[in-house]
Order: C-alpha cells, then structure tokens, then sequence
C-alpha cells in the first residue's frame, strides 16, 4: 500500500491518524474552536465550512477566515469539509454552487486537502480532483448513508470507484442497525484494503459504529474522527478516549 502525506502527516503507516472536526459557525467560533483543537494535538483538523454560512455566501470572507485560521493551528494539516446536505451536512448547496465552492477552496489553497464527495457530476470531480493536484492538496472522495450499511460489494465498488477518479483517499461512512452491519463494513474494509493501493478511511457511525473508530489498523482504516468540543457526526469519541483505544489496539 502506499501512503499519502497530508502537510506533515503520513496516512496509510502506522496507527490511524486522528481528526478533529471545526464546525464554528462565525469567524469567531471557528478560531476559538481552532485554538483548542491546536492544543489538543490532534494529526489532522477538518474545517467544516457547512457550518459557516457566510463564509459560504461571501467568498473574500472565506478566504479571510481560512488565513486567520492558518496563523491559529501553525502547521497543523487542514482538511476542509463541505458535508452536502443529502450526506449529512447542515448546509443546502446546489450542485452547481458545491462544485464551484469546491473549486474556490482549491485554487486559493485554502487547506492542505480537501473532501469531494462520489456522487457528483463524474466529469466535473474528475477535473476537480486534477485541479485539486494541481495545487498541491490531497483529494479525500468520500460517501456517506446515514440510513443504512450498503452491502458489502457495493462498499467496495464505491471505494474502487473514488480510486478510479483519482481520489488520494477513499472514504466511506455508514450507519449500522445491528452487528451484523458492523461486520459487513469491517469486512468490506479489509477486502478493499487488500485489492487497493490507496490508504482508506472507513466508520460505521453510532454506538453501534464505535469499535469501527478504534480497530482501523487491524482492518485497514488510516484515519478517524474524534472530538474535543462538538462532533460533527453520531458515535464520535473524544480525542483522548480515541488515542487511548488506538494505542491498546495497537498491532506490535
């Protein structure tokens, strides 16, 4: 498997690096919520700009807001998020507005990665992903069902696929209502681990979901989200819970 190096931080080597999710809402809230994730140590932090209304609406303000936040966390990597609303964001965006923001995001460098989301118009993430290389930031693609636990086989198309398009890390993220979805996702990980040379990100999201947040390097996750203010998704750990679990899995 190859690695991929987000800034300073290796993913696809070692125990799964740690992300911590900014979902501010005002400048103000996205800076103090920085500077405690800073000081937290996190190996990520992923800016959520679907929180941040009108970071959206103004573009200068976005781009303000993504300087001041550099200068908060150093040389902490970025990864910014915007989390559609049919994938569990708290923003509605059309398509044509997404995929523009996307593209305001990489080309003024606003982070050091950047989340495309799979079910797109497949020639524009195409060309998104290779503007995205262009300027030097990773493309994490990911997919998100907060319903359900898709079958297995469909996991591992969607995590090919994102490979496919040129993603740097495929991301899946799914909702289980039994152990038995649990045990699909993990499988589907290991399978997907196994035929690709891309580090993964995987979770099964609840509490149900929890053990998925801890064993990625046992079934072949690279990252996971932990919290240390407010979560962005359902089953999230603290960062300190997570690092504790990550370090007693940990394979010798």
């Amino acid at each position: 498997m190859t690695t991929v190096k987000i800034r300073n931080v290796v993913l696809g080597a070692g125990l799964p690096k740690i992300a911590v999710p900014d979902v501010g809402s005002d400048e103000a809230e996205i800076l103090a919520s920085a500077q405690k994730i800073a000081k937290a140590k996190p190996d990520l932090m992923e800016w959520r700009i679907d929180y941040y209304a009108q970071g959206i609406k103004q573009a200068s303000q976005l781009l303000e807001t993504a300087k001041k936040l550099r200068e908060t966390v150093g040389e902490l990597p970025i990864l910014v998020t915007f989390r559609t609303k049919n994938e569990g964001g708290v923003c509605t965006l059309g398509e044509a507005d997404y995929l523009k923001l996307l593209e305001t995001v990489i080309t003024n460098q606003l982070g050091d990665a950047i989340d495309i989301e799979l079910f797109h118009d497949e020639t524009r993430v195409k060309e998104l992903v290779k503007l995205a290389h262009e300027h030097g930031i990773v493309v994490i693609m990911s997919n998100h069902d907060f319903e359900k636990v898709p079958a297995q086989e469909v996991i591992e198309t969607r995590l090919q696929k994102m490979a496919e398009l040129g993603a740097d890390v495929p991301k899946l993220a799914c909702m289980p209502h039994n152990a038995g979805d649990v045990l699909t996702l993990l499988q589907a990980t290991n399978e997907a681990h196994e035929k690709l040379p891309n580090p993964l990100i995987t979770m099964a999201m609840g509490d149900l979901g929890k053990v998925t947040r801890i064993a990625g390097q046992v079934f072949g996750s690279s990252l996971s989200f932990g919290a240390v203010d407010k979560t962005s998704a359902p089953g999230q750990l603290s960062i300190e819970d997570l690092r504790r679990a990550e370090n007693y899995l940990a394979l010798s």
